[in-house]
């Protein structure tokens, strides 16, 4: 059997726990309140979840495919992408050696209600013309912070 961890420091004061990682904790956090506020998003635009995918590495982004199509690019599938640095974007889907062409992007609150995301859609999705986006005002926050925002949205459930 092995030693057990002294919980004591040779001077008889308690050891303090080493701090969970932020990257590890904080990526494992977030990884979960995305997914769920991602199909959140989703259920607002009537999008299956086989058309979501998110994911939590050294970034935290999200994507939804979405099924209808722009005014202004009537023959081209539009998508809408969240990262933690820039909000919700929405795209047209465009091939890698194109430039992007971004429809609505949201700013403010990186982590709008589901139904603020869904107007943002359809908003875009029914407007021509050049649109001039505002400067993104995203506040950069922590995973944690994320996760607790996204948690408003859509809270953990012990089902």
């Amino acid at each position: 059997m092995a030693p057990a961890t002294p919980i004591s420091d040779d001077r008889g004061l308690p050891r303090a726990k080493p701090a969970p990682s932020a990257t590890s904790e904080g990526a494992h956090l977030l990884a979960g309140a995305l997914e769920r506020y991602v199909r959140k998003v989703a259920e607002a635009l009537e999008v299956p979840r086989d058309g979501i995918s998110c994911e939590v590495t050294d970034t935290a982004t999200a994507y939804i495919a979405l099924g209808g199509r722009a005014v202004e690019y009537p023959g081209r599938d539009v998508m809408l992408a969240w990262s933690a640095t820039r909000g919700w974007t929405v795209s047209i889907e465009t091939d890698p050696a194109e430039p992007p062409i971004v429809l609505a992007r949201s700013t403010g609150d990186v982590v709008p209600a589901p139904e603020a995301v869904a107007r943002l859609v359809a908003d875009s999705m029914t407007h021509r013309g050049v649109r001039e986006f505002p400067a993104a005002g995203v506040q950069l926050m922590g995973w944690s912070d994320l996760a607790e925002c996204m948690e408003r949205h859509a809270p953990q459930t012990d089902d």
